[in-house]
Protein backbone atom coordinates (compact mmCIF):
# COMPACT_ATOMS: atom_id res chain seq x y z
CA UNK A 1 0.00 0.00 0.00
CA UNK A 2 1.34 3.41 -1.40
CA UNK A 3 2.09 5.54 1.67
CA UNK A 4 0.94 8.28 -0.76
CA UNK A 5 -2.66 7.77 -0.89
CA UNK A 6 -4.44 7.45 -4.13
CA UNK A 7 -7.81 9.34 -4.56
CA UNK A 8 -9.88 6.30 -5.60
CA UNK A 9 -13.53 7.95 -6.27
CA UNK A 10 -15.06 11.35 -6.54
CA UNK A 11 -16.99 10.55 -3.37
CA UNK A 12 -14.31 10.37 -0.72
CA UNK A 13 -13.04 13.58 -2.52
CA UNK A 14 -16.30 15.53 -2.57
CA UNK A 15 -17.15 14.95 0.38
CA UNK A 16 -13.97 16.57 2.45
CA UNK A 17 -14.16 19.26 0.42
CA UNK A 18 -18.20 19.97 1.62
CA UNK A 19 -16.62 19.81 5.25
CA UNK A 20 -13.35 21.62 4.44
CA UNK A 21 -15.52 24.75 2.99
CA UNK A 22 -18.47 25.99 4.75
CA UNK A 23 -21.28 23.70 4.50
CA UNK A 24 -20.49 21.95 7.73
CA UNK A 25 -20.24 25.31 10.57
CA UNK A 26 -19.47 22.60 13.36
CA UNK A 27 -16.56 21.32 11.58
CA UNK A 28 -14.22 24.13 11.98
CA UNK A 29 -12.44 24.31 15.53
CA UNK A 30 -11.22 28.01 16.87
CA UNK A 31 -7.54 28.40 17.66
CA UNK A 32 -8.95 28.76 21.50
CA UNK A 33 -10.93 25.22 21.76
CA UNK A 34 -7.37 23.16 19.89
CA UNK A 35 -6.12 22.11 23.01
CA UNK A 36 -6.68 19.75 26.57
CA UNK A 37 -5.11 20.14 29.72
CA UNK A 38 -1.51 18.46 28.85
CA UNK A 39 -0.50 15.66 31.07
CA UNK A 40 3.17 14.98 30.14
CA UNK A 41 5.11 15.83 32.81
CA UNK A 42 2.95 13.79 35.05
CA UNK A 43 2.16 11.45 32.48
CA UNK A 44 5.75 9.87 30.32
CA UNK A 45 3.90 8.29 27.43
CA UNK A 46 2.25 9.09 24.62
CA UNK A 47 0.39 7.14 21.23
CA UNK A 48 2.00 7.97 17.92
CA UNK A 49 -0.27 6.91 14.96
CA UNK A 50 2.21 5.92 11.07
CA UNK A 51 2.13 4.17 8.45
CA UNK A 52 3.23 0.58 7.87
CA UNK A 53 7.38 0.22 7.14
CA UNK A 54 8.19 3.72 8.27
CA UNK A 55 10.54 3.45 10.82
CA UNK A 56 13.81 1.99 11.17
CA UNK A 57 13.73 -1.82 12.81
CA UNK A 58 16.29 -4.37 13.92
CA UNK A 59 17.13 -6.55 11.87
CA UNK A 60 17.06 -9.81 14.34
CA UNK A 61 14.00 -8.71 15.77
CA UNK A 62 11.34 -6.29 13.92
CA UNK A 63 9.50 -5.62 16.84
CA UNK A 64 12.51 -3.77 18.06
CA UNK A 65 12.58 -0.07 16.58
CA UNK A 66 16.12 1.40 17.81
CA UNK A 67 15.88 4.95 16.77
CA UNK A 68 12.51 4.59 18.95
CA UNK A 69 13.83 2.35 21.54
CA UNK A 70 16.84 5.13 22.39
CA UNK A 71 14.18 8.04 22.63
CA UNK A 72 12.26 5.93 25.53
CA UNK A 73 15.92 5.14 26.96
CA UNK A 74 16.65 8.83 26.94
CA UNK A 75 13.30 10.53 28.35
CA UNK A 76 11.57 7.60 30.19
CA UNK A 77 8.91 8.58 27.87
CA UNK A 78 6.83 4.97 26.69
CA UNK A 79 5.88 5.40 22.81
CA UNK A 80 2.91 3.63 22.06
CA UNK A 81 3.38 3.09 18.39
CA UNK A 82 0.74 1.65 16.21
CA UNK A 83 1.20 1.03 11.95
CA UNK A 84 -2.72 2.03 11.65
CA UNK A 85 -2.27 4.22 8.75
CA UNK A 86 -3.18 3.07 5.16
CA UNK A 87 -5.02 5.02 3.65
CA UNK A 88 -5.08 9.48 3.99
CA UNK A 89 -8.67 9.43 3.30
CA UNK A 90 -9.60 6.02 4.86
CA UNK A 91 -7.49 7.51 8.30
CA UNK A 92 -9.11 11.23 7.84
CA UNK A 93 -12.91 9.19 8.07
CA UNK A 94 -11.59 7.20 10.76
CA UNK A 95 -10.20 10.11 12.79
CA UNK A 96 -12.80 13.14 11.34
CA UNK A 97 -15.84 12.60 13.85
CA UNK A 98 -13.89 12.47 17.06
CA UNK A 99 -12.19 16.08 15.82
CA UNK A 100 -15.15 17.98 14.60
CA UNK A 101 -17.41 17.07 17.38
CA UNK A 102 -14.20 18.43 19.78
CA UNK A 103 -13.47 15.18 21.47
CA UNK A 104 -10.18 13.03 21.07
CA UNK A 105 -8.59 11.16 18.85
CA UNK A 106 -6.58 8.85 21.27
CA UNK A 107 -3.56 9.65 19.44
CA UNK A 108 -0.88 12.45 20.58
CA UNK A 109 1.17 12.11 16.99
CA UNK A 110 0.01 11.45 13.51
CA UNK A 111 1.89 11.27 10.08
CA UNK A 112 -0.14 11.96 6.72
CA UNK A 113 0.34 13.10 3.12
CA UNK A 114 1.17 17.16 3.40
CA UNK A 115 -1.68 17.72 0.77
CA UNK A 116 -4.31 16.17 3.41
CA UNK A 117 -2.86 17.98 6.51
CA UNK A 118 -3.40 20.98 4.41
CA UNK A 119 -7.39 20.21 5.31
CA UNK A 120 -6.30 19.28 8.68
CA UNK A 121 -4.94 22.79 9.30
CA UNK A 122 -7.57 24.79 7.18
CA UNK A 123 -10.71 22.86 9.63
CA UNK A 124 -8.27 23.79 12.93
CA UNK A 125 -8.17 19.97 13.74
CA UNK A 126 -4.56 20.23 14.78
CA UNK A 127 -2.35 22.13 17.61
CA UNK A 128 0.46 25.04 16.69
CA UNK A 129 3.56 23.05 17.99
CA UNK A 130 6.18 24.93 20.61
CA UNK A 131 9.68 25.45 19.17
CA UNK A 132 10.83 25.76 22.56
CA UNK A 133 10.38 22.28 23.10
CA UNK A 134 12.13 21.78 19.59
CA UNK A 135 15.40 23.49 19.19
CA UNK A 136 16.24 20.86 16.16
CA UNK A 137 13.26 21.44 14.30
CA UNK A 138 14.51 24.86 14.81
CA UNK A 139 17.66 24.33 13.47
CA UNK A 140 18.29 21.45 10.90
CA UNK A 141 14.97 21.33 9.10
CA UNK A 142 15.88 21.42 5.59
CA UNK A 143 14.91 25.07 4.61
CA UNK A 144 13.14 23.73 0.99
CA UNK A 145 10.21 22.23 3.23
CA UNK A 146 10.31 25.63 5.94
CA UNK A 147 7.29 26.79 4.20
CA UNK A 148 4.70 25.18 1.95
CA UNK A 149 1.53 26.96 1.28
CA UNK A 150 -0.43 25.53 3.42
CA UNK A 151 1.21 26.21 6.55
CA UNK A 152 3.67 29.08 6.40
CA UNK A 153 6.60 29.07 8.85
CA UNK A 154 5.34 24.82 9.39
CA UNK A 155 3.43 25.69 12.61
CA UNK A 156 1.44 22.81 12.70
CA UNK A 157 3.49 20.28 10.73
CA UNK A 158 6.82 19.17 10.67
CA UNK A 159 7.88 16.77 8.08
CA UNK A 160 8.59 12.99 8.70
CA UNK A 161 10.05 11.78 5.29
CA UNK A 162 10.18 13.81 2.03
CA UNK A 163 10.49 12.50 -1.39
CA UNK A 164 10.08 13.55 -4.99
CA UNK A 165 8.03 12.55 -8.00
CA UNK A 166 9.81 12.58 -11.19
CA UNK A 167 10.17 10.15 -14.18
CA UNK A 168 11.43 6.50 -14.20
CA UNK A 169 12.19 4.93 -17.28
CA UNK A 170 14.63 1.93 -18.30
CA UNK A 171 17.43 3.17 -20.05
CA UNK A 172 18.41 0.50 -21.76
CA UNK A 173 15.18 -0.32 -23.70
CA UNK A 174 14.52 2.96 -23.88
CA UNK A 175 17.90 3.54 -25.83
CA UNK A 176 17.88 7.44 -24.91
CA UNK A 177 17.81 9.83 -21.65
CA UNK A 178 14.71 11.59 -21.03
CA UNK A 179 15.00 14.84 -19.45
CA UNK A 180 11.52 16.66 -19.89
CA UNK A 181 7.80 15.53 -19.22
CA UNK A 182 7.10 15.79 -22.59
CA UNK A 183 9.72 12.73 -23.62
CA UNK A 184 6.96 10.84 -22.27
CA UNK A 185 4.87 11.62 -25.27
CA UNK A 186 7.73 10.19 -27.78
CA UNK A 187 5.80 8.27 -30.62
CA UNK A 188 7.81 5.11 -29.62
CA UNK A 189 6.89 5.27 -26.45
CA UNK A 190 2.70 4.89 -27.09
CA UNK A 191 1.06 1.98 -25.04
CA UNK A 192 4.69 2.04 -22.35
CA UNK A 193 3.94 4.85 -20.54
CA UNK A 194 1.39 5.37 -16.69
CA UNK A 195 0.56 8.01 -14.92
CA UNK A 196 -0.13 8.21 -11.14
CA UNK A 197 -4.04 7.97 -10.79
CA UNK A 198 -4.24 9.91 -7.39
CA UNK A 199 -5.26 13.65 -8.27
CA UNK A 200 -2.97 14.44 -5.58
CA UNK A 201 -0.01 12.49 -6.66
CA UNK A 202 -0.22 13.51 -10.46
CA UNK A 203 -1.12 16.86 -11.56
CA UNK A 204 2.31 19.24 -10.07
CA UNK A 205 4.79 17.45 -11.89
CA UNK A 206 2.53 17.87 -15.09
CA UNK A 207 1.60 21.21 -15.22
CA UNK A 208 5.87 21.37 -14.53
CA UNK A 209 6.28 20.11 -17.94
CA UNK A 210 3.82 22.83 -18.89
CA UNK A 211 6.35 25.33 -17.66
CA UNK A 212 3.71 26.33 -14.61
CA UNK A 213 5.30 27.60 -11.91
CA UNK A 214 3.31 24.77 -9.10
CA UNK A 215 3.82 27.49 -5.95
CA UNK A 216 1.02 29.28 -7.80
CA UNK A 217 -0.78 27.63 -10.48
CA UNK A 218 -4.56 28.65 -11.65
CA UNK A 219 -7.42 26.49 -12.82
CA UNK A 220 -6.77 27.78 -16.67
CA UNK A 221 -3.24 25.98 -15.72
CA UNK A 222 -4.83 22.62 -14.62
CA UNK A 223 -7.63 22.42 -17.44
CA UNK A 224 -4.74 23.13 -20.03
CA UNK A 225 -3.00 20.19 -18.73
CA UNK A 226 -5.96 17.85 -18.70
CA UNK A 227 -6.81 18.75 -21.91
CA UNK A 228 -3.52 17.29 -23.38
CA UNK A 229 -3.70 14.29 -20.94
CA UNK A 230 -7.05 13.73 -22.27
CA UNK A 231 -5.73 13.14 -25.96
CA UNK A 232 -3.00 10.74 -24.69
CA UNK A 233 -6.03 8.77 -23.05
CA UNK A 234 -7.77 8.76 -26.03
CA UNK A 235 -4.94 7.70 -28.26
CA UNK A 236 -3.99 5.43 -26.14
CA UNK A 237 -0.66 6.45 -25.64
CA UNK A 238 -1.01 6.06 -22.15
CA UNK A 239 -1.37 2.74 -21.12
CA UNK A 240 -3.11 2.86 -17.51
CA UNK A 241 -2.92 5.06 -14.73
CA UNK A 242 -1.76 3.52 -11.53
CA UNK A 243 -0.46 3.58 -7.69
CA UNK A 244 2.42 2.07 -6.54
CA UNK A 245 1.76 -0.93 -8.97
CA UNK A 246 3.82 1.07 -12.17
CA UNK A 247 6.88 -0.80 -9.78
CA UNK A 248 5.62 -4.38 -10.96
CA UNK A 249 5.07 -2.50 -14.89
CA UNK A 250 8.36 -0.64 -15.08
CA UNK A 251 10.20 -4.05 -13.12
CA UNK A 252 8.55 -6.28 -15.96
CA UNK A 253 8.96 -3.91 -19.12
CA UNK A 254 5.35 -3.60 -19.74
CA UNK A 255 6.20 -0.45 -19.38
CA UNK A 256 9.14 2.43 -20.53
CA UNK A 257 8.05 5.42 -18.92
CA UNK A 258 5.94 6.14 -15.76
CA UNK A 259 5.41 8.99 -13.41
CA UNK A 260 7.41 7.71 -10.29
CA UNK A 261 8.60 8.11 -6.60
CA UNK A 262 11.94 8.35 -5.60
CA UNK A 263 11.88 6.27 -2.87
CA UNK A 264 10.65 3.40 -4.63
CA UNK A 265 12.69 3.60 -7.71
CA UNK A 266 16.13 3.29 -5.12
CA UNK A 267 14.69 -0.53 -4.36
CA UNK A 268 14.23 -0.92 -7.92
CA UNK A 269 17.43 0.07 -8.92
CA UNK A 270 19.37 -2.70 -6.73
CA UNK A 271 17.24 -5.30 -8.54
CA UNK A 272 17.94 -3.61 -12.09
CA UNK A 273 20.55 -0.76 -12.50
CA UNK A 274 19.18 -0.27 -16.11
CA UNK A 275 16.37 1.67 -14.43
CA UNK A 276 17.06 5.80 -14.08
CA UNK A 277 14.83 8.08 -12.01
CA UNK A 278 14.80 11.97 -13.02
CA UNK A 279 14.22 15.49 -12.21
CA UNK A 280 12.87 16.70 -15.05
CA UNK A 281 14.77 19.90 -16.79
CA UNK A 282 11.49 21.67 -15.81
CA UNK A 283 11.20 20.38 -12.32
CA UNK A 284 9.74 17.96 -10.35
CA UNK A 285 7.70 18.31 -7.12
CA UNK A 286 9.10 17.64 -3.84
CA UNK A 287 6.60 16.39 -1.28
CA UNK A 288 6.75 15.38 2.58
CA UNK A 289 4.44 13.62 4.68
CA UNK A 290 4.13 15.47 7.76
CA UNK A 291 4.07 14.65 11.57
CA UNK A 292 0.83 16.93 13.18
CA UNK A 293 -0.52 16.60 16.86
CA UNK A 294 -4.65 16.40 16.92
CA UNK A 295 -6.66 18.57 18.74
CA UNK A 296 -7.28 17.80 22.46
CA UNK A 297 -4.06 15.18 22.73
CA UNK A 298 -3.32 14.88 26.34
CA UNK A 299 0.48 14.57 25.83
CA UNK A 300 1.39 17.53 23.60
CA UNK A 301 4.92 18.16 24.90
CA UNK A 302 5.69 14.55 24.65
CA UNK A 303 5.07 14.73 21.44
CA UNK A 304 7.03 17.85 20.55
CA UNK A 305 9.82 15.92 22.05
CA UNK A 306 9.46 12.83 19.99
CA UNK A 307 9.46 15.32 16.66
CA UNK A 308 12.56 16.69 17.99
CA UNK A 309 14.54 13.63 18.58
CA UNK A 310 14.04 12.63 14.73
CA UNK A 311 15.69 15.83 13.80
CA UNK A 312 18.78 15.21 15.35
CA UNK A 313 20.88 14.65 12.95
CA UNK A 314 22.25 11.18 14.10
CA UNK A 315 19.18 10.06 14.76
CA UNK A 316 17.41 11.33 11.34
CA UNK A 317 20.43 9.85 9.24
CA UNK A 318 19.33 6.00 11.51
CA UNK A 319 15.97 6.63 9.96
CA UNK A 320 16.87 7.62 6.54
CA UNK A 321 19.23 4.97 5.98
CA UNK A 322 16.45 2.38 6.63
CA UNK A 323 13.36 4.12 4.75
CA UNK A 324 15.51 5.21 1.85
CA UNK A 325 12.97 8.91 1.66
CA UNK A 326 14.48 12.14 1.17
CA UNK A 327 15.48 13.21 4.30
CA UNK A 328 14.43 16.69 5.39
CA UNK A 329 17.61 16.89 7.69
CA UNK A 330 20.31 17.64 5.25
CA UNK A 331 22.91 17.71 8.27
CA UNK A 332 22.15 13.82 8.10
CA UNK A 333 24.44 13.16 5.35
CA UNK A 334 27.71 14.61 6.85
CA UNK A 335 26.24 11.55 9.58
CA UNK A 336 26.45 8.93 6.55
CA UNK A 337 29.31 9.89 4.82
CA UNK A 338 31.48 9.29 7.69
CA UNK A 339 30.01 6.08 8.19
CA UNK A 340 32.73 2.98 8.12
CA UNK A 341 30.02 0.70 6.49
CA UNK A 342 30.65 1.27 2.48
CA UNK A 343 27.12 0.57 2.14
CA UNK A 344 25.89 3.35 4.70
CA UNK A 345 28.33 5.66 3.63
CA UNK A 346 27.35 5.30 -0.34
CA UNK A 347 23.56 6.45 0.90
CA UNK A 348 25.27 10.14 1.65
CA UNK A 349 25.70 10.68 -2.01
CA UNK A 350 22.74 9.35 -3.32
CA UNK A 351 20.89 12.29 -5.20
CA UNK A 352 17.37 10.58 -4.02
CA UNK A 353 17.74 10.60 -0.49
CA UNK A 354 20.09 13.99 -0.27
CA UNK A 355 19.65 15.88 -3.59
CA UNK A 356 22.62 17.42 -4.53
CA UNK A 357 22.25 21.65 -5.50
CA UNK A 358 21.73 21.24 -9.27
CA UNK A 359 18.68 18.67 -8.10
CA UNK A 360 17.31 21.23 -5.57
CA UNK A 361 17.07 24.08 -7.94
CA UNK A 362 14.66 22.17 -10.13
CA UNK A 363 12.69 21.28 -6.65
CA UNK A 364 9.27 22.80 -5.76
CA UNK A 365 6.20 22.50 -3.08
CA UNK A 366 3.30 22.85 -5.45
CA UNK A 367 0.13 25.17 -3.61
CA UNK A 368 -2.49 22.65 -2.47
CA UNK A 369 -5.70 22.15 -4.07
CA UNK A 370 -8.11 24.43 -2.23
CA UNK A 371 -11.58 22.81 -0.67
CA UNK A 372 -13.35 25.26 -3.23
CA UNK A 373 -11.18 23.75 -6.12
CA UNK A 374 -11.15 20.20 -5.27
CA UNK A 375 -14.55 18.93 -6.22
CA UNK A 376 -14.27 20.28 -9.78
CA UNK A 377 -10.67 19.17 -10.33
CA UNK A 378 -11.26 15.94 -8.60
CA UNK A 379 -14.33 14.79 -10.89
CA UNK A 380 -12.45 16.26 -14.04
CA UNK A 381 -8.97 14.19 -13.09
CA UNK A 382 -10.86 11.14 -12.37
CA UNK A 383 -12.77 10.76 -15.26
CA UNK A 384 -9.49 10.48 -17.13
CA UNK A 385 -8.09 8.48 -14.57
CA UNK A 386 -11.03 5.79 -15.01
CA UNK A 387 -11.73 6.59 -11.16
Amino acid sequence: MSRRSLLRAIGGGAAVSTLAGCGVPAAYIGPGERAAGDRSRQDKKLTFANWPLYIDTDDKDKTKRPSLDAFEKRTGIDVRYTEEINDNDEFFGKISPSLMNHQETGRDLIVISDWMCARFVRLGWVQEMDRAHQPNVTKYLDPLLRSPHFDPGRKFTVPWQSGITGIAYNKRRVGREIKHVSDLWADDLKGRVTLLSGLDEAFALLLQGDGVDVTQWKADDFHRMCDKVEKMVNSHHIRRFTGNDYIKDLSSGDVLACQAYSGDVIQLQADDPDIEFVVPEEGGELWAESLMIPNLARHKQNAERLIDHYYDPEVAAELAAWVNYVCPVPAARDILASAKDKDLAELAEDPLIFPDDAMRKRLAIARDITSKERTEFAKRWNALAGL
